[in-house]
């Protein structure tokens, strides 16, 4: 129970530091609402051309390009999350004092993320999300199960999301440097998780790829569990064994990453 409370008032300090950001919370609301206008004017015009691509109507595809938006910042798709604090105490070579903690690094920094995720799916996500339920048609289900079984994929889909970013971080403890491994989370977390068109509407061979990578437990499956595209079970299995895989692999590159702690001037 101590264990749990530890870890539980971390991830409450990581909500508590995002939410004293208004401005920027305010700014990324605005931000997401516009991207979704433009997205979804964009999904409109490709679907008027192919109707049903991917499996989905154009109401379907209105909701899953708002969902993203609202997912954006939650999942740090991007990248800009917790492993962004990490990469610089590895770089500076703080991260010597996080490995004296009375804690497990990785689930410090997992309770961390989580808290942070929390805020943004709050703070930054609702707003644009429901401003796309009142402007444009969407797909929503009416039963609370439903949204209960989102619920379940989306915190899934959060522990993916960290198993990956996570991993990208530890490599900062050989290449010393982060600018390169940013760019890399950011452009296949943009392009895999399907946040430029979904990827049930990837052709042949990638489609395939793309489905089967970790990143597409982020959006794709959270966003085919609510509109009951697929079922929720397989989503399920789907995602954790992916986050089983990822935080696993963490485990043991972090135990040859500790090895290599480098502390500034020391």
């Amino acid at each position: 129970m101590g264990t749990a409370r530890l870890y539980a008032a971390v991830a409450a300090g990581g909500f508590r530091r995002y939410a004293t950001y208004r401005a920027a919370t305010a700014a990324g609301v605005f931000t997401n609402t516009v991207f979704g206008v433009i997205i979804v004017s964009t999904y409109l015009a490709l679907w008027d051309e192919r109707p049903h691509l991917g499996g989905y109507d154009q109401t379907q595809a209105v909701t899953y390009a708002w969902l993203g938006q609202a997912l954006y910042s939650t999942l740090a798709i991007q990248g800009g999350g917790a492993e962004k604090d990490l990469m610089a105490r590895i770089r500076t070579g703080e991260i010597a004092i996080d490995l004296y903690r009375p804690a497990d690094l990785q689930l410090w920094w997992l309770a961390t993320d989580l808290g942070r995720s929390m805020f943004q799916l709050i703070g930054r996500g609702v707003i644009p999300f429901t401003f796309g339920a009142l402007v444009f048609d969407m797909a929503l289900p009416t039963d609370v199960t439903a949204w209960a079984a989102f619920l379940v994929a989306l915190l899934l889909a959060m522990l993916v999301s960290f198993g990956i970013r996570y991993l990208a971080a530890l490599g900062v403890f050989w290449l010393m440097d982060d600018r390169g491994i940013s760019q890399a989370v950011m452009v296949t977390g943009v392009f895999f998780s399907g946040m430029l068109l979904p990827l049930n509407a990837f052709p042949g061979v990638l489609g395939d790829l793309a489905r089967g990578l970790p990143w597409a437990a982020q959006l794709q499956m959270p966003a085919d569990v609510l509109m009951g595209t697929s079922g929720a079970l397989g989503a399920y299995v789907f995602q954790a064994a992916w986050a089983v895989a990822l935080l696993a692999a963490g485990r043991l590159v972090q135990q040859a990453a500790t090895r290599r702690v480098v502390v500034q001037g020391g």
